[in-house]
């Protein structure tokens, strides 16, 4: 063999060598915990775990610091029981002015790391429950992670299509029409839609009944969807989605045993990592993993805040209500107590938390009759 060759191969070894050590050296905390046989040593309030769970656009997409999913997860080591609370990205927060999704892009205009001091602010005061942890992923993460466990099999109740599936990066594009053609169009056609007027902006898509297996974009556009026509097209709706693939996810880590795997679990947070913002220590990332085993079987319970749906008849919390200058013209959601009152879904939440099940009424919260008490 050439001596020179030769010795660009054996260069090459001692960097790869040296590269990996590296970085099974800035993983050997991580390592240590998960080896360390005592419990999990989490933060807790009343024997709960209550965390934060936010998604983001990130990167091109549009207003990339907005939450587009918001959900209040609670963990109950005793019972064996997560509950999981989806609040609407629309809601209506008045000592924001403005909607509960600025929250964290308030924070983060503030500095590093205070959106999450800001969402968990916000949501605990709403909802009156302490928050222990906080975790925020960007959609590219969730793209990342998906594609990483191999996609994820997930059954579709009901086929649907959604034609104004937003398209990254082209929420201001005019489609081609000039800012003239377009004061014209909105003046002589009231009631034309966005998807009418610029249809550029937007893609279709559709997905089918029955079990389906999605890679991570097609994971992501299942969850985001909000257009979709039909009852798809609802939050309630959207927050099951979101919630199938939460489920969907979670079987996948576990039969791969990524939990398991120092090497895999190592190798989903590299991946991981740069979409991820967080307020979780390095050195609680052993209990977590250890969390996450324990709760292996737990009995999740899924819950929305949304303004119910008519044809069936269920009630919801909040209102609709009209467009003016108090909410800046925007579509938003209220309690259906009046803006500003949150004390009815403070109570929804802790009944949510306490019992199995919970019926909002015409009057207030009812633990349904079925409903299992916390021992």
């Amino acid at each position: 063999m050439n001596k020179k060759l030769f010795t660009y191969i054996l260069i090459f070894c001692i960097l790869a060598v040296a590269l990996a050590v590296v970085e099974i050296g800035k993983n050997i905390p991580l390592l240590w915990q998960l080896a360390d046989n005592r419990s999990v040593s989490l933060k807790k309030t009343d024997d709960h775990i209550n965390v934060l769970l936010l998604g983001i656009g990130g990167g091109t997409h549009d207003g990339p610091n907005l939450t587009d999913t918001i959900i209040f997860a609670s963990i109950d080591e005793k019972t064996n029981k997560i509950n999981l609370i989806s609040i609407p990205r629309d809601l209506w927060v008045p000592d924001l002015n403005g909607k509960i999704n600025t929250a964290y892009a308030l924070g983060q205009n503030k500095g590093k790391g205070e959106g999450l001091v800001l969402a968990k602010a916000v949501v605990s005061k709403i909802l009156n429950q302490p928050i222990n942890y906080a975790l925020r992923i960007d959609f590219n993460g969730f793209v990342k992670a998906v594609n990483l466990v191999g996609g994820l099999d997930v059954y579709v109740d009901r086929s649907f299509d959604d034609y104004q599936y937003p398209i990254p990066g082209k929420k201001n594009d005019l489609c081609g029409h000039t800012k003239d053609e377009i004061q014209r169009m909105a003046t002589a056609s009231a009631g034309m839609s966005n998807l009418q007027m610029f249809p550029c902006r937007y893609m279709h898509i559709h997905f089918s009944k029955g079990l389906q297996h999605m890679n991570g974009t097609q994971a992501l556009e299942f969850v985001r969807s909000r257009h979709a026509v039909g009852p798809e097209g609802t939050d309630f709706a959207r927050s099951k989605r979101q919630e199938k693939i939460i489920r969907a996810f979670r079987k996948k880590l576990f039969s791969l045993q990524i939990l398991l795997n120092p090497a895999k679990l190592i190798q989903l947070y590299q991946t991981l990592k740069n979409s991820i913002d967080t307020d979780v220590k390095e050195s609680e990332f052993g209990s977590f993993i250890k969390l996450a085993q324990q709760m292996k079987n737990a009995n999740i319970q899924t819950s929305v805040l949304d303004y119910g749906d008519s044809q069936t008849g269920r009630l919801g919390l909040l209102i609709n209500p009209p467009t003016n200058s108090g909410y800046d013209f925007e579509w938003v959601l209220i309690p259906r107590k009046g803006n500003g009152n949150f004390l009815e879904i403070q109570k929804y939440v802790a009944c949510e938390i306490k019992n199995t099940l919970c019926i909002v009424t015409k009057t207030g919260i009812e633990a349904s009759p079925s409903a299992t008490l916390k021992k």
